[in-house]
């Protein structure tokens, strides 16, 4: 067996060279061909039926408002209710034909379960799943007076995607739906300070990319990562440490309307903004000089903010 393994450490690299030379000009004209064919062609969601978890604020409520105007239908799910009201609100307003909301805690198994039963009860169907819900916590992975204090990032973050998704495949096979998971550009870049979240968003991305395979043809997944984005969650911790919002924030209106147009062409990934795949390029490409600038980014005008007193 190790004389296998020597085997293609030594022929697999100048093979796969080879490969991409040949292959990859072939490759990119295929995907052009197919890109412009998603943006001539765009999924009628008039009637459709919209659960989405986190829809009282940021990304969420945004996206469904995006639904609403094409006429879907929307199951909207978080913990505030008062919220997630005047969310269902402004979403008739906006053109959604019906409007539920369901508020719960997808940390909670039960509460998932149920998110999807009082969907069906109501609607008698599932179309698409945005799996949205999330929080985010600033602090230095040393810092965690208590490493416990790290469960309920993972516990909402992954296992609330993951929970809401399990009780929703048999529906989607169904309907022949769609799953769209919101993670993260920090799921493929290391953010200091941004560790456990890294962590919980790379671990959507590795259960969905598999669950793409899985559940192929029947339902399809799409992965979007954000980048920094004004959202309730984000700004106020922002503010507080550097006195404003990061120059590169992108509001989240926009942010939504460009994952909204990915998942209505049929899109398996969509950054947001599009410049970000360029950073994952440079990481991939080049991964010494991409930790060189991290680190002095970090080291020079981040760390001295979470410096322990």
């Amino acid at each position: 067996m190790d004389t296998l393994h020597s085997i293609l450490n030594l022929l697999l690299p100048p093979l796969t060279i080879i490969f991409l030379f040949l292959f990859y000009p072939f490759y990119l004209l295929i995907k052009l061909v197919i890109c412009l064919h998603k943006h001539l062609h765009f999924e009628n969601l008039s009637g459709k039926v919209i659960l989405i978890t986190g829809a009282s604020s940021g990304i969420g409520e945004h996206i469904a408002y995006e639904y609403a105007k094409k006429g879907a239908y929307l199951a909207l799910v978080a913990r505030r209710k008062d919220r997630l009201e005047i969310v269902a609100e402004t979403s008739r307003q906006l053109g959604s034909g019906d409007v539920i909301i369901i508020p719960g805690d997808v940390a909670n198994v039960e509460d998932c379960k149920k998110f999807i039963d009082e969907t069906i009860h109501h609607f008698g169907k599932l179309d698409h799943l945005i799996n949205n819900a999330g929080v985010s916590q600033t602090i230095l992975f040393e810092d965690f007076t208590q490493i416990q204090d790290a469960k309920p990032i993972i516990d909402i973050n992954f296992w609330g995607s993951t929970y809401t998704t399990y009780f929703a495949i048999p529906h989607l096979r169904k309907s022949k739906g769609r799953i769209i998971v919101i993670t993260s550009s920090t799921a493929n870049l290391p953010l200091p300070t941004e560790s456990v979240y890294s962590a919980s968003k790379a671990a959507l991305l590795r259960l969905y990319e598999t669950l793409r395979v899985e559940l192929s043809p029947e339902i399809k997944i799409t992965i979007a990562f954000p980048g920094y984005i004004s959202t309730d969650m984000t700004t106020p911790n922002f503010i507080e440490k550097y006195g404003s919002d990061l120059f590169l924030s992108e509001s989240v209106s926009r942010c939504a309307k460009a994952i909204f147009k990915g998942i209505g062409r049929g899109e398996t990934y969509i950054t947001e903004p599009y410049w970000m795949k360029f950073i994952y390029l440079i990481k991939i490409a080049c991964p010494e000089i991409f930790d060189y600038v991290l680190n002095y980014l970090f080291f020079r005008y981040g760390k001295p903010y979470y410096k322990r007193d």
